[in-house]
């Protein structure tokens, strides 16, 4: 989860220095990504709401909690998602060294990988921060670094019709929007605070169906970029 507090440097997207902020899409496309899970408290539900609306996303996983739930990671997988890197854990990457973000990401992209089965394409560093180290470490990993445009901020504890509401304000094709099925805390090397009250799967329900209203299709990034193409802009923030 992103914090409030956070500071950040957003530059012009014509850089080179890239991660992911938006897709370029021939029709009415936003990408749903999800954050932090799975978690058996959160993920079935989101995975019930996709289901039903006929929605793909992409699960940005931590590794230590989907080698818990390899169940729920199967169940992702089997239901037509994409599944990408969070993280080994949640803690921040820039209080590391380059080397040890090197090492640390490797290693989840590894042990990721083997459970899948399969290559993992992208990234997403906790909480939306990495420096220019941070993210040439990531690209030496063989990933790209993905973060976003929109978000509700639903790690907020607010009435699930306010946080869909800010979700959807403004939303347009080419958004790559960033949700949770899962609360970072102590189990992944964090301490944010108490979980919103919320059901994340009615919030995933609320949004999907905002989205309906306004002629946007929900899909994965990987199924995004398969007809469209990223558009990258360098992101920096502690």
């Amino acid at each position: 989860m992103l914090g409030q507090t956070a500071r950040r440097l957003i530059l012009p997207l014509t850089s080179p220095v890239g991660s992911i902020r938006t897709v370029t899409t021939p029709t009415p496309q936003v990408v749903l990504t999800y954050d932090d899970g799975p978690v058996p408290e959160d993920t079935p539900g989101v995975l019930s709401a996709l289901s039903d609306a006929g929605a793909t996303a992409t699960f940005f996983v931590l590794v230590a909690r989907a080698e818990r739930e390899p169940s729920l990671l199967a169940e992702i997988v089997a239901a037509g998602h994409e599944v990408a890197l969070h993280g080994i854990d949640h803690v921040r990457l820039t209080t590391l060294s380059p080397g040890e973000v090197l090492r640390r990401t490797r290693e989840g992209k590894e042990r990721l990988e083997q459970m899948l089965g399969a290559p993992v394409r992208w990234f997403r560093p906790p909480y939306g921060a990495q420096q220019p180290a941070t993210w040439a470490a990531i690209r030496r990993c063989g990933l790209e670094s993905v973060v976003w445009n929109r978000t509700g901020y639903d790690w907020q504890d607010d009435p699930v019709g306010e946080v869909a509401e800010r979700t959807l304000a403004g939303a347009s094709a080419g958004d790559v929007i960033l949700m949770h099925d899962g609360h970072a805390g102590l189990d992944v090397g964090v301490d944010d605070g108490p979980a919103p009250g919320f059901s994340r799967e009615g919030l995933a329900r609320a949004v999907l169906g905002g989205l309906a209203e306004r002629g946007l299709a929900p899909v994965s990034l990987g199924e995004a970029v398969g007809t469209g193409k990223a558009v990258k802009g360098a992101w920096f923030r502690k």
